[in-house]
């Protein structure tokens, strides 16, 4: 098994102790959390750099990682992580048609209600300053084929789960 296989194995194993753990133990209410300390704030970087180190990466790496409740309730944990070698000896014109699908304000619009909730055309279409039906449609099929949304049949339509966090990551990196 290559190295590469080997520490995404790793992650997926990782992943999936802590999505058991958070699922075991119940959280407090908001206001009884204790916040974050300096070390806590570090902690993804300090395993990223351990990573590295493990993996003799010496140009580093990225890591993108996040544990997510929708409004519907729906629990999502995700990381990745990608050597900077990878990803500035990779082609970038793939990721174009990703982009370009989310690169329009009613796109986006379409993703937020649909992680909130809504997931037939019909209900989207109910929705005010949002377009025509086939406008929609003609939306709902950009981000289908972009790999953003599923369609599960009837009209309905959801995130993959593999996209949920990936989502969140793009939208935070967009504000900050």
């Amino acid at each position: 098994m290559e190295l590469e296989e080997r520490v995404a194995e790793l992650e997926r194993r990782l992943a999936a102790l802590e999505r058991a753990e958070s699922e075991s133990s119940p959280r407090p209410p908001r206001g009884e959390r204790p916040g974050p300390t300096a070390d806590d704030a570090l902690r993804p970087l300090r395993q990223l750099e351990e990573q590295l180190a493990a993996a003799e990466a010496e140009a580093g790496g990225v890591m993108y990682t996040g544990s997510v409740r929708l409004p519907t309730g729906q629990p999502y944990g995700w990381q990745f992580t990608e050597l900077t070698d990878d990803l500035l000896d990779a082609d970038w014109s793939v990721a174009a048609d990703c982009f370009a699908a989310l690169g329009h304000a009613v796109r986006l619009r379409l993703m937020r209600e649909i992680l909130g909730g809504l997931r037939t055309a019909a209900e989207l279409t109910e929705l005010a300053d949002i377009g025509t039906t086939g406008q929609i449609y003609h939306h709902l099929r950009q981000l289908t084929g972009a790999g953003w949304l599923q369609a599960k049949g009837r009209g309905r339509y959801e995130v993959p789960a593999a996209r949920v966090v990936p989502l969140l990551v793009m939208l935070s990196a967009a504000r900050n």
